[in-house]
Order: C-alpha cells, then sequence, then structure tokens
C-alpha cells in the first residue's frame, strides 16, 4: 500500500524525491505537482542556457505580455477554425501583412498559412509547385514521372525530406570559394522540362549570406522564354524573410520579382515568436493547387486551412500579432538593426585576434562564419575551440562545409534579439582566454574530455557554465 505524506513534508524530504524517477514506464501510483514539478525543472537544468546558445536562430526571448498572450492561449487548437474564429482572423491578418511586407500585389486579402515553423511552410511551397507542374504536364499528355528542383548545397535538411517525402530529384549547385552563394549560371544549366522550381536562400544557415534571387529571376525569365517553360522560384526566406523588409527594402528578392511564387519564412527565429510558428505565402491564390486548399466554413464564409499538420497551439500565431502590434516597422527595424551590429562588433573583435578568416566581406544577415587561417605549429582545431566554449557554457558550433567545400572547416555565431554588446563583449573574453590556453597545448586534443581536464579556474566571477 502507497505510503501516505505528511502533506506539510518538504518537497525533498518526501518518499517520491527520495528514489530516481521512472523512466521507462509510468509509475503506479500519482505524486504531488509541486513533487513532479521539481523533478522535470531539476532535469531540464541540465540542457544548456538558450541564452548563451549562439548555434540556434529560434528566439529565446520574449517580453513579458507577449510570455502572458502565449500563457493565456496555448489551449487554443490552430486547427479549429470554427471554435476559435478570432484566431483564424488574426492568422489572416498575420498572413496579409508579411505578404505585404513581401510586396505582394494581390489585394485585399492574400493567400498563405502559418505553419509549424518554416519547414511545413517550405513543403507546403514545394507541394504547390510540384502540383502546379503535374498540372501543366498533364494537360500536354506528358509524363510526369521525373520532377526535379535545384538549390543550394548549402540548403537546410527539411529540403533534403522534401526531395525524399514526395519524390522530387534534388539538384543541388555546389558552393565554392569562387561562388559561395547560388550561381544563376549554373542554376540554368541544371533546368530542363522537369524542374518544378528553383529554391534560393535568404539567409543560408550554414554562412549567413543571401543566394541572388533577382539574377536567378532574370536567368530563369530568359530560359523560360526561351524554351516555353514556367520554372518558378520558391523563395527560403526562414531568415531573411524578417531581416530584409526592414534592414534593406529595396532590394529585389520578393514578389515584385517575376518567377518568385511563394515565399517561407520562421516567425520563430528573426519573427521574435517563440518556436513553432512559421509562414508560407503565395504571390496570387492562382498559385496554391485547389486541392491543397481544404474549406472550413464558420460565420457563414469558406476559411481556408492549408496544412500538413492538423492540431497544433493557436499561442504562436497571436503571439505573432503581438509583436506586428508592439513593435511596428520601426521595432523591426530597430531590433534587427541591433543584431547586425553585435554581429559587426563580434566580427571586428575576432578579426583583431589574427588567427581567422572570413568567407566573406558580407554580412546581410545577423550571423556570420569564419576559418582558421593555416598554420603549420597549430595544435588545434576550431572543434577544440568550440569544446573548450561549451564546457563555459557556451554553444558555438564548430562543422565542415558542404560538398565541394567539405575539407573547410568553420565555426558559426548567430545573433539575435536578447545577445547585446555587453554579453558579446563576455563571449570574447572567454575565446580570447581559451584560445591562449589552447596555443599552450604542446599535443592536439582528441576529445572533450581531455579539454575540460586541461581548464584553469576563471580569473573573474561571471560563471556561464551549466
Amino acid at each position: 500500500m502507497k505510503k501516505t505524506e505528511n502533506p506539510n513534508t518538504p518537497i525533498f524530504g518526501t518518499s517520491e524525491e527520495a528514489r530516481v524517477a521512472p523512466k521507462f514506464e509510468m509509475a503506479d501510483h500519482s505524486m504531488p505537482g509541486e513533487v513532479a514539478y521539481q523533478i522535470v525543472h531539476d532535469e531540464a537544468m541540465l540542457d544548456g542556457n538558450s541564452r548563451l546558445n549562439l548555434a540556434t536562430f529560434v528566439t529565446t526571448w520574449m517580453d513579458d505580455y507577449a510570455r502572458r498572450v502565449m500563457t493565456e492561449n496555448m489551449d487554443k487548437n490552430m486547427i479549429d477554425k470554427t471554435e476559435y474564429p478570432q484566431t483564424a482572423e488574426i492568422e489572416r491578418r498575420c498572413v496579409n501583412i508579411l505578404a505585404k511586407l513581401w510586396n505582394s500585389p494581390e489585394d485585399p486579402y492574400c493567400t498563405g498559412t502559418s505553419t509549424v515553423g518554416s519547414s511545413e511552410a517550405c513543403m507546403l511551397g514545394g507541394i504547390a509547385a510540384l502540383k502546379r507542374w503535374q498540372k501543366r504536364r498533364k494537360a500536354k499528355g506528358l509524363p510526369t514521372d521525373k520532377p526535379n528542383f535545384i538549390i543550394s548545397s548549402c540548403m537546410q535538411v527539411v529540403w533534403e525530406k522534401f526531395a525524399v517525402y514526395w519524390d522530387v530529384e534534388m539538384r543541388m549547385v555546389p558552393v565554392t570559394y569562387d561562388k559561395i552563394t547560388l550561381d544563376p549560371d549554373d542554376v540554368v544549366r541544371m533546368c530542363d522540362e522537369n524542374t518544378i522550381c528553383v529554391v534560393p536562400i535568404q539567409g543560408v544557415t550554414i554562412t549567413g549570406l543571401n543566394d541572388d534571387v533577382k539574377a536567378i529571376n532574370d536567368a530563369l525569365d530568359k530560359l523560360n522564354a526561351e524554351k516555353g517553360w514556367e520554372i518558378c522560384i520558391h523563395v527560403d526566406a526562414a531568415t531573411g524573410g524578417f531581416i530584409h523588409p526592414f534592414i534593406d527594402p529595396e532590394t529585389e528578392w520578393d514578389f515584385r520579382l517575376k518567377w518568385v511564387l511563394s515565399i517561407s519564412t520562421s516567425g520563430h527565429k528573426f519573427g521574435l515568436v517563440y518556436p513553432g510558428v512559421g509562414w508560407v505565402v503565395w504571390k496570387d491564390k492562382q498559385y496554391l493547387p485547389q486541392d491543397m486548399n481544404f474549406a472550413v466554413n464558420y460565420l457563414g464564409a469558406d476559411i481556408p486551412s492549408i496544412s500538413i499538420n492538423f492540431s497544433r497551439p493557436g499561442n504562436q500565431v497571436l503571439a505573432q500579432y503581438y509583436q506586428f502590434l508592439r513593435l511596428g516597422k520601426e521595432g523591426y527595424r530597430q531590433v534587427q538593426q541591433n543584431c547586425l551590429d553585435v554581429c559587426t562588433y563580434l566580427r571586428k573583435q575576432l578579426d583583431e585576434i589574427g588567427i581567422f578568416e572570413f568567407l566573406s566581406d558580407e554580412n546581410p544577415n545577423p550571423l556570420f562564419v569564419w576559418k582558421l587561417k593555416e598554420d603549420p605549429n597549430r595544435k588545434w582545431t576550431l572543434y577544440d575551440l568550440s569544446d573548450a566554449l561549451h564546457v563555459e557554457g557556451w554553444q558555438v558550433p564548430a562543422y565542415t562545409m558542404p560538398k565541394a567545400m567539405e575539407d573547410v572547416v568553420i565555426m558559426r555565431i548567430v545573433v539575435r534579439q536578447g545577445t547585446g554588446i555587453d554579453l558579446a563583449d563576455l563571449l570574447m573574453q572567454d575565446m580570447r582566454r581559451n584560445i591562449e590556453i589552447l596555443d599552450k597545448l604542446q599535443e592536439p586534443t582528441n576529445s572533450a574530455i581531455q579539454w575540460r581536464n586541461k581548464i584553469p579556474q576563471k580569473p573573474r566571477g561571471f560563471n556561464h557554465a551549466r
């Protein structure tokens, strides 16, 4: 029989806290809520500090009002537009706001939807391009069994998933030192009658750079005119979709271009919302295949439901609208510019160390990468530096470039809202100190464990450790 606890017993005096929590099977009996909370809370402490995670693009800070909006509405199911019509209306407002930021010609209501992150948004954009291509081919009595799309080798993994899930060949244009972004001439050479779309990226995950959408659009326009094709563009703007409208609104990468028919972005990255929400918008409703649009009727009107996922919380959509109201164009511009300014500061500090070089002089988005300069006497790698910083609590990833540059090891920093100059300065202090320690090593390190054994006590009181 289960022992009855005294309700006044402190949490750490209960029998539940005196044993290991269940890992693989549910316990036979319940436990007090405060004890269950404490166990989960304590295990979560073992995770890294999200604010020190300079690897992630995902928002790690929102103000108190935004958190209240999310908490108060976390029980709403976004897919249930009949039960929550106002949340559906706010979703439509957000689609319109984004579409107009991207210079949509559609009026008064723009075509798009919220998604579970930009991965689902990419999937929907790709599926729409596939279905439009299939419809054109079937109308001409042509086969539809060999579709392909073209993208940079620096693509995000969602496009590999799209290729596998929907049986579409992914043709990757290799990135090189000479062509560090998607080259329009290489794109054209890879196109054929089975190409459903080209996917330039605004804010490449690996490098932080932008593909030249206008140059790709112009090259495709010429190719389409010559061949009688209709190869379109889906812009993967997971990062840049919330940067360019505020920082460089004159640059043409969006619906101002003829062949840009859909754009996806991530609301939980530089849209400044906690995970997970994404958005996809089409230039016009004619570019969204009808069989992808499932109508839900409420209050006498058909409301479109365009999604792969079904049930999901509506609070991220409401939080996105809160940010649109709270910040406006001026607020977003200030936040994004501050992130870029912190990037500039960090690049300058890294450059002054003298042992790094950058893959590009451009810094169009709040992230950048660098590599070590060649030095035959150096006994350590960027992997060692990444491990050392991880011990301090920082998460700064080291990884190799994709095919054709796989011998190049780089590090990357992503600067988000919440990463200010002071925090950046603390990072640089830790980086310089750990570089000095690494330089003193006589033999190369092979593991994080070897490295941790060499870490001395910090000379200052601030503790980044988890």
